[in-house]
């Protein structure tokens, strides 16, 4: 099982639905459990037994935090911008943090710590990670290298990140889990569906093959020519999971072949959490296929849900430590830890 907590600033507005200045989410074993964004000001559960389960203070104190985080991410943008020599551009420019813990169930029903994540993310590249087994910040870029050196030097905030990640947010998950049981254990298979448009090349034709509504993630899809499964070098390509609105998640592999192209095509998925297997065939010769539509109803949701996973992405930035609050912690994700600048920025 895993918790995860994943915040995304921009340094201005982009205009676009459903894409906010500020957002913060939970995510119990990639199912949203809990949502935040700048336009609403309120955190709110995203499953009903998070409703049934949590009191009123449990989200009070909540959008609390996350309106904190939310003026601690719009001041650490600008000091990253002045660092990075960045001016108020067109561009905006994006600011990532995703933190959390993977645990794995044992005989008498508890978690084990298996792994934590507490990474940092600039403009879409790599920031900041702190590696749990050695206890130091990794910094894979040069402008990052000054608060690898500071933060190593604060035993504290490593004590603190360390104990975060392998005894608190255990404790969180081992809660969720327990109250999220039954729907953890629900699973879905797939639909499969199969599609063909024209390409901007007059003699081709892309084939798409889309996996949708199964839960939980690991699924397998494949595109093959006769028998030959199709790779990267074909010129295959995939959306990768994305997510679906209900829970559930799509994948696309997609390839472009000659219309005259003689061979069959097929499509192959499987989902080894529900044994489901099936296969679809494009069935005709590729140069009578009718072209569709560039989306469907899915395919929206899979547009929407890749900005929003480009957004949230992996990784992140520089910062302090906030002083751990040891006594009445209402929240799973109150470590607001560190922080960007020399000093607090509260």
């Amino acid at each position: 099982h895993s918790l995860t907590y994943i915040y995304t600033a921009l340094s201005k507005p982009v205009g676009l639905p459903g894409i906010h200045e500020f957002t913060a989410m939970g995510l119990l074993d990639n199912r949203m459990i809990d949502y935040f964004d700048s336009e609403h000001q309120s955190k709110v559960p995203k499953q009903e037994w998070m409703r049934e389960r949590l009191p009123a203070d449990y989200w009070d104190k909540g959008t609390q935090s996350r309106k904190s985080k939310q003026q601690w991410f719009k001041v650490n943008i600008g000091i990253l911008m002045e660092r990075m020599r960045q001016n108020d551009s067109a561009t905006p420019h994006v600011l990532q943090w995703m933190h959390g813990c993977e645990g794995q169930t044992q005989p008498d029903g508890t978690l084990r710590f298996v792994r934590g994540m507490d990474m940092y993310n600039y403009d879409g590249d790599d920031f900041l990670s702190f590696d749990d087994r050695s206890g130091v910040w990794v910094a894979p870029t040069p402008e990052a290298q000054l608060t690898k050196r500071k933060w190593d030097g604060v035993p504290v905030l490593k004590e603190y990140t360390k104990g975060y990640l392998e005894n608190e947010c255990i404790d969180w998950l081992s809660k969720f889990v327990g109250y999220g049981q039954k729907q953890l254990k629900q699973k879905s298979p797939p639909d499969l569906h199969v599609f063909a448009k024209n390409s901007r090349v007059q003699t081709n034709i892309v084939l798409t093959c889309l996996a949708t509504g199964f839960y939980p993630k690991d699924v397998t899809v494949t595109i093959r020519r006769n028998k030959r499964v199709l790779t990267a070098d074909d010129g295959l390509k995939s959306s990768g999971l994305l997510p679906n609105d209900d829970d559930t998640f799509q994948r696309r592999e997609y390839v472009e072949v000659l219309k005259s192209d003689p061979a069959t095509y097929s499509c192959e998925v499987f989902h080894e959490a529900t044994d489901v297997g099936m296969s679809k065939s494009w069935g005709k010769k590729l140069s009578c296929l009718l072209p569709v539509p560039d989306d469907d109803g899915s395919a929206v949701t899979g547009l929407v849900a890749a900005l929003l996973l480009m957004l949230i992405g992996v990784g992140v930035i520089l910062l302090v430590l906030r002083k751990r609050r040891n006594n009445g912690r209402s929240s799973a994700d109150t470590p607001e830890s560190q922080e960007l600048n020399d000093v607090r920025q509260e």
